[in-house]
């Protein structure tokens, strides 16, 4: 007579931690509703910025901030609606009565001696009422001259490469949790993309708080890690626990990547952001190459991370049990392996990889609600060239893929369609060799 109540008792447990875990996500969800609700009571505003462009080998531009520029803002009826000048980040807010039509002027005479606004940007620009997205609309004027004329064909070709080996670092730092996961589970995780987006907007909410991205890096990479403990902990691990097929887990990870997108849009807004730090740097010549310090260090890190993941995985205990689980986890548990505790090890790593590399990829371009998302088939690509389920695949094929999306450009391909080789070359990979570089061929039935 006892068994029933105590597994009555069971289930009353599992009831109150359900909705513990709902109160809390509700709670979390209004309070930061609460800080959406406070931005948008701020008004609407026109934030206008003066920079100096200047352009590297490969197009790119260097944009510094023209400080001391007066700016003037005009209504429809020419009326004069506030005056502001430039700050030390080239930036002016002028704060405007609605959602209307303006005029934004800039006088030309209060520009720095040797600076002209260049031919592209007029000094005089409109607004229209129906562009205001957002509470604040942004509006550029730019100074200087395109220097891509001047530029040689080996300078240009050095310069893409390079663009390409830190973009190759991101995106192998990203696939490495993507590709261990699809190892010790079989689960493709497409979600992934998500929890890199998930890095780079909690970095972008610390530092638009006041802290320095320097200490807003490290809280989002350990908020990745917890965002991928939880996920294995609360979601895939049960999963796995109660038989749950492959197909309906990937299913599950693809309704968790459309909810995560749009919940970012939500929060985030649709237009691209940069970190306050670090946002306008000059670009420094180092042979045929021009690289801004950030970019520099960020390719610097980025390396010296994928190093150490790809030692640890070779020389480790943690690693070779990584990789024992990888090559059949049934064995690997026989053997006194705790599969469960590897891949729960993996999925807070993956996360925090995911999270590093949404920074990184912040820094080196803007931060956006689907940054993720965009970077996704790039993973898949590069995990699938590299060899699936393989660490040092993730690395070597991220880093090819890479170094081909920038240096495609150079062959011709416009550059709304760089990725398109790399999608391609995955396509090429899945018909002739599927197992990848590293990979090995497995014998089915």
């Amino acid at each position: 007579m006892t068994q029933p109540v105590v597994g009555t008792f069971k289930n009353v447990a599992g009831r109150q931690r359900a909705v513990q875990l709902l109160v809390g996500l509700l709670v979390a969800l209004v309070t930061m509703a609460g800080f959406t609700s406070s931005a948008a009571a701020e008004g609407e505003a026109i934030r206008v910025q003066v920079k100096d462009q200047q352009r590297d080998a490969a197009g790119k531009t260097d944009n510094q901030p023209v400080v001391g520029v007066t700016v003037t803002v005009l209504d429809a009826s020419g009326a004069e609606v506030g005056t502001a000048v430039t700050d030390d980040k080239g930036v002016a807010l002028i704060p405007v009565p609605g959602k209307a039509d303006y005029t934004v002027r800039i006088d030309e005479s209060t520009l720095p001696d040797g600076l002209a606004l260049s031919s592209e940007s007029p000094a005089e620009q409109t607004v229209a009422g129906d562009s205001f997205v957002t509470a604040t609309k942004i509006v550029n004027f730019f100074t200087g001259a395109s220097q891509s004329e001047s530029t040689s064909t080996t300078e240009r070709i050095a310069q893409r490469f390079a663009d390409g080996i830190r973009l190759g670092l991101i995106i192998a730092m990203c696939s490495v949790g993507l590709s261990l996961i699809f190892g010790t589970t079989g689960l493709t995780n497409f979600a992934h993309g998500e929890m890199v987006t998930f890095g780079a907007v909690t970095a972008y909410f610390f530092n638009d708080l006041g802290l320095h991205i320097l200490i807003a890096a490290p809280i989002a990479v350990i908020a990745g890690g917890l965002l991928g403990y939880s996920a294995d902990r609360f979601g895939f691990a049960r999963f796995r626990a109660r038989g749950v097929g492959l197909i309906s887990q990937m299913v599950i990870t693809l309704g968790l990547s459309i909810a995560a997108q749009n919940f970012f849009l939500w929060r985030f807004g649709g237009r691209d952001k940069p970190y306050l730090d670090y946002t306008n740097q000059v670009g420094s010549k180092i042979g045929p190459i021009t690289i801004t310090p950030r970019d520099l260090i960020v390719t610097i890190v980025a390396a010296v991370v994928l190093v150490c993941v790809a030692l640890t995985i070779q020389y480790t205990r943690l690693g070779k049990a990584t990789r024992a689980v990888s090559d059949n986890a049934d064995l690997a548990s026989s053997t006194g392996i705790d599969s469960s505790k590897v891949i729960r090890i993996i999925w807070v790593a993956g996360g925090a990889l995911a999270a590093m590399g949404g920074v990184f990829r912040g820094l080196d371009e803007q931060v956006s609600w689907d940054m993720g998302t965009s970077l996704l088939f790039l993973m898949f690509a590069g995990i699938t060239l590299g060899g699936l389920g393989s660490a040092f695949g993730a690395l070597v094929g991220g880093f090819v893929v890479g170094i081909l999306v920038e240096t495609s450009t150079l062959l011709g391909v416009p550059t709304e369609l760089k990725v398109a080789p790399a999608l391609l070359i995955l396509i090429l990979i899945l018909l002739v060799r599927p197992q990848g570089i590293l990979g090995r061929a497995q014998r089915v039935g």
